[in-house]
């Protein structure tokens, strides 16, 4: 985890929308639900958890796509590339696939959601897996660990 950058540039396939960010991420992340399968066509997504005030989209203008409620997910509206979402009821962070990023091998996933939908032949080597999403009350935890990995 040392080696995840503070600043950091991300875009889409295309390269029609690109973002940054500054700051390190909170946590860094593996979804295995069946819904992130579809969204990704893959076996899980990556991701890393940024505050929100951390991010910003210097190019382009992401769509909204897949989830349109609360939480958003957001994509380049040429390449259809999923970029980031905007979870809801967690305050203002993004939740950036960490795949788009420059450095993207930097970000290893520290955690792996929702192992109940996994495939069984997919691994991500994630420090921490639960069936769905974490505890609320081991979240504190988890971002100390992970900060921790980083110092």
């Amino acid at each position: 985890m040392s080696d995840v950058s503070s600043s950091a540039k991300g875009r889409c396939r295309c390269g029609r929308v690109e973002f940054e960010v500054h700051a390190r991420p909170l946590v860094t992340m593996a979804c295995h639900c069946t819904g992130c399968q579809r969204m990704s066509s893959s076996a899980f997504s990556l991701s890393a958890l940024f505050p929100g005030e951390a991010f910003s989209v210097t190019r382009g203008e992401p769509v909204i796509g897949g989830l349109h409620g609360a939480t958003r997910h957001f994509f380049c509206d040429y390449c259809m590339s999923w970029l980031f979402t905007r979870p809801e009821g967690v305050g203002d962070f993004v939740n950036v696939r960490s795949t788009m990023f420059e450095n993207a091998a930097d970000y290893r996933p520290f955690i792996e959601t929702f192992t109940k939908e996994k495939l069984a032949w997919a691994s991500t080597g994630a420090t921490h897996s639960f069936d769905g999403f974490p505890p609320e009350d081991r979240f504190p935890a988890l971002l100390s660990e992970y900060a921790s990995l980083s110092e």
